[in-house]
């Protein structure tokens, strides 16, 4: 127990800030989907998620990268999807914009002379990269269509309730 007790605590669990990229962009996906081919502006994207235009013009720019959408500038013009929604999984939306690691490990080294400090880091990375695989193989088994339909499903009970 005494070389555990040598393990450094300090900064090793640092502030995380999580991601919401991958949120945001399946709302301005159900948003393109429910719009159907109709050519939807930033600035109505924008007014469904509650944020800045220019937050939705970059992750749309992520989109229009891995030929999920397609974007026009000019008056009357805007996005849309370039594949129907049931051919576009959440898979595909997930890789088009987050781009860290989904478990990234601490930027600080742990302390070489703990016997767990020494060998953790490679041990969590291949649980990790397994967790990642697993996550994206489920959301590749759903699609945009799916959230579609639950969005839809889930206002029609809203209405019904009187909410």
């Amino acid at each position: 127990m005494a070389t555990f007790d040598k393990c450094n605590p300090c900064c090793y669990i640092c502030r995380v800030l999580t991601s919401c990229r991958f949120a945001v962009a399946l709302h301005v996906m159900t948003v393109l989907a429910f719009k159907e081919s109709e050519p939807v502006t930033s600035d109505l994207l924008a007014s469904s998620v509650n944020t800045n235009p220019v937050v939705i013009r970059r992750l749309l720019l992520l989109l229009q990268e891995a030929r999920l959408v397609e974007t026009r500038k000019g008056a009357g013009l805007g996005s849309r999807l370039l594949r129907k929604p049931n051919k576009i999984s959440l898979g595909d939306i997930y890789r088009a914009v987050e781009t860290e690691e989904l478990f990234p490990l601490p930027a600080r080294q742990p302390n070489k002379g703990c016997p767990v400090g020494q060998c953790i880091q490679q041990a969590l990375e291949n649980i990790f990269v397994s967790a990642q695989l697993a996550m994206e193989k489920e959301l590749s088994k759903t699609t945009l269509a799916d959230v579609l339909d639950a969005v839809e499903e889930q206002c029609s009970e809203s209405k019904g309730k009187g909410k």
